[in-house]
């Protein structure tokens, strides 16, 4: 039987290729790149397919529009004045039904709101257990305490 013996030998360099290698991107990264770049690229041509169809767009509808243009103002104005005055009295509506709401529940006694008996309510307890605490405590050390009216 042979007997090994240690060896000595000086670790081999590690080549520039494999280190290179140590910090490849595996194929999930690389179809992930693949797609970003296919996707962006999508996105890039359709960006210029828009901007080029909006200037041509207006540069062929430019003279339609200015000889159009007195017809357009007034229309968008009625367009904001109507709608302008449908908005406003759905809320105007909105708010009577919210006011009416809160009046009926108050009148019938439904409403929640606070009474200024349940927020002294708190007070008076605090008081009431000090007070009690002090007498308590008079009593303990054998000192009687004067209560005044």
């Amino acid at each position: 039987m042979a007997v090994s013996r240690p060896s000595h030998r000086r670790p081999q360099p590690i080549t520039f290729l494999q280190r290179i290698k140590a910090y490849a991107p595996d194929s999930a990264q690389l179809l992930g790149l693949f797609t970003l770049f296919l996707f962006a690229s999508i996105l890039i041509v359709l960006t210029g397919i828009t901007a080029t169809a909006a200037i041509l767009g207006c540069i062929f509808f430019m003279p339609l529009i200015l000889v159009s243009s007195p017809v357009w103002f007034p229309i968008g104005a009625v367009l904001f004045v109507s709608i302008a005055g449908f908005l406003s009295a759905c809320s105007f509506g909105v708010v009577t039904v919210a006011g009416l709401s809160w009046t009926y529940r108050y009148v019938n006694g439904m409403h929640g709101a606070v009474r200024s008996d349940r927020v002294d309510q708190p007070g008076k307890r605090i008081c009431d257990t000090s007070a009690e605490e002090k007498d308590q405590s008079a009593m303990e050390c054998g000192h009687g305490v004067k209560m005044v009216a």
